[in-house]
């Protein structure tokens, strides 16, 4: 059987690290990392997200992880309750939370980025 492991790259490991595990964590359900010379390793769901240090780690413009949960609007208040901000994208459409609604209503759907700039996403499907 094979798992998924989602690639994270991090220009400060510390500082990510502790973004996962202690903002991320209890809201997205991820565990303790593993620890190695060359990365953390967190458990998620059925896989992992694994974060490697680059030195001069740019992240870039489109998402590079994102979750299904049972309701975005108590995911995105538990990640404001932590400090997270929402991303807002001018004539979007999102609401006060920075929700984004399907026209179908069958999604809501919320942007934010990690510690390092990473743009991550969390998605209600009904």
């Amino acid at each position: 059987m094979a798992r998924m492991m989602a690639m994270i790259c991090a220009g400060d490991r510390e500082r990510a690290r502790a973004f996962y595990r202690d903002v991320l964590g209890p809201v997205f359900g991820i565990g303790a990392p593993a620890i190695d010379h060359f990365g953390d390793q967190f458990p998620c769901g059925d896989g992992f997200i694994r974060l490697t240090a680059l030195p001069n780690w740019q992240a870039g413009q489109y998402p590079v992880l994102g979750w299904q949960v049972e309701d975005a609007a108590a995911a995105v208040a538990g990640l404001a309750a932590a400090g997270v901000k929402m991303l807002i994208y001018p004539d979007f459409g999102q609401d006060e939370q920075g929700l984004w609604h399907s026209p179908d209503g069958r999604a809501r759907i919320a942007w934010f980025n990690d510690s390092e700039g990473n743009l991550l996403s969390l998605t209600e499907q009904r």
